[in-house]
């Protein structure tokens, strides 16, 4: 049997990491991000440009953000810069929680999933569009379906969020951080 060529569909070009620094700097400057800047800056937590980087991610992940040291575009997920923009996006969320909330406790399983339910939530991260792309096509529920989906997958990298823990965490502080739209006045 024949190799499937490269161009399959299933073949992933790796970007470099100066590739994907280029499509940072382009992210940088869409309206979205932007905003997201001058209001950690108004929070006084202002952000330069080497508070980004691109890097090589062992764990399967597109990007994260690191209390104290930034945000991380994940090199080998990433492939178009619409992803690059949804990754810085999202990390400047958790940014912002980061800023605005002087005890934040990442490891504290309510703190990781109310900053991962705003992020799923306002980053667009949960658009129609993009759960089509992913194959989820179910038309009524389905942005608070895919935040849910969303932040279980990133409270199953934390060992305080251990089997039901993450779940009933999730439904503890749903409302209150589903809710939450600062910085924005509305939903974006």
């Amino acid at each position: 049997m024949a190799d499937k060529p490269a161009s399959s569909v299933n073949a992933r070009r790796i970007i470099t990491d100066q590739e994907c620094q280029a499509m940072i700097q382009k992210s940088l400057r869409t309206p979205m991000v932007r905003f997201l800047r001058q209001q950690l800056e108004k929070a006084g937590c202002p952000i330069g440009d080497n508070f980004f980087r691109a890097v090589y991610c062992h764990q399967k992940m597109q990007g994260a953000y690191i209390s104290g040291e930034g945000v991380t575009v994940c090199t080998n997920y990433i492939r178009i810069q619409d992803e690059v923009n949804q990754v810085v996006t999202h990390e400047l969320i958790h940014a912002y929680d980061d800023c605005r909330a002087a005890n934040l406790e990442w490891t504290r399983c309510a703190h990781h999933a109310c900053s991962e339910i705003r992020a799923a939530h306002l980053s667009g991260d949960c658009h129609y569009k993009r759960e089509l792309l992913r194959g989820f096509t179910k038309f009524g529920g389905q942005g608070k379906e895919c935040v849910r989906r969303r932040v279980m997958q990133s409270l199953a990298t934390n060992p305080d969020c251990a089997g039901t823990a993450a779940k009933d965490t999730i439904e503890a502080v749903w409302d209150k951080c589903y809710n939450d739209k600062q910085p924005f006045d509305r939903e974006p």
